[in-house]
């Protein structure tokens, strides 16, 4: 759909009164990262709406394709946000304003919105982010260096970072962070990060490998003279 589409239609095309937020997560130099958008002055998360021909689910793997370009990645559902004066109107009327497009109070989504909230582990160098039509530039940013947002986006993320924390301890899944061939330091330095603590090495390799998860590859990591760690992946019949 085109702005003109989105404007005009939108209200007979789209669930009422819910949308979407994604907290896209991503690793690079040993950093937990964040992918947001920007719409005039204001930061804030990927998101979108749910058509009436989709699930919920549906909807979120389409947002997170188009905003990253990636197919079938990690996504799991976060939680409910809501508050009783949750619109957009404030910041959308600037946007309006500011690139000329025709403004007036009746637009759907002037109404109050529930967000149903998300988040992805992905691996930014496969990433390709994008605008659409309503944003005008995309940024990761590092999780301790996050900027001002709009409504209650920072408060879905940090929500996002402390689920992340929680969700280690039962699945594994930190390596949709990594590339696809990384090595057990490499894995537990993550580990650290995502944590916000230090954690017994041995230990931590020993967890690992208990899973079934990873595949010991045949060759070392060769990068210096020195000992070189062994590399694994994801086994591929997973």
């Amino acid at each position: 759909m085109d702005v003109k589409e989105i404007l005009e239609q939108g209200n007979n095309s789209f669930l009422p009164n819910l949308s979407i937020d994604m907290v896209i997560i991503g690793y690079k130099g040993n950093v937990l990262k964040c992918l947001l958008l920007k719409i005039g002055k204001n930061w804030l998360l990927p998101g979108g709406y749910i058509r009436l021909d989709q699930s919920v689910d549906e909807a979120a793997q389409n947002i997170l394709k188009q905003r990253t370009g990636l197919e079938n990645s990690h996504l799991k559902f976060l939680s409910v946000f809501g508050e009783k004066n949750r619109q957009f109107k404030k910041v959308m009327k600037e946007f309006f304003e500011k690139t000329g497009m025709e403004w007036t109070e009746d637009y759907w989504f002037n109404n109050r919105f529930v967000s149903l909230a998300y988040y992805s582990l992905v691996n930014i160098d496969k990433t390709h982010p994008s605008v659409s039509h309503f944003d005008e530039a995309f940024a990761w940013f590092d999780f301790d260096e996050l900027p001002e947002m709009w409504m209650d986006h920072k408060s879905i993320v940090n929500t996002a970072r402390q689920r992340l924390k929680e969700d280690i301890r039962n699945e594994q899944m930190t390596y949709n962070l990594l590339p696809k061939e990384f090595t057990m330091p490499e894995l537990y330095q993550l580990h650290q990060v995502i944590l916000e603590k230090k954690i017994e090495r041995s230990r931590f390799q020993k967890k690992m490998l208990s899973t079934g998860l990873f595949e010991r590859l045949p060759e070392l990591q060769k990068t210096t003279p020195g000992r070189n760690p062994y590399q694994y992946r994801v086994k591929i019949d997973l």
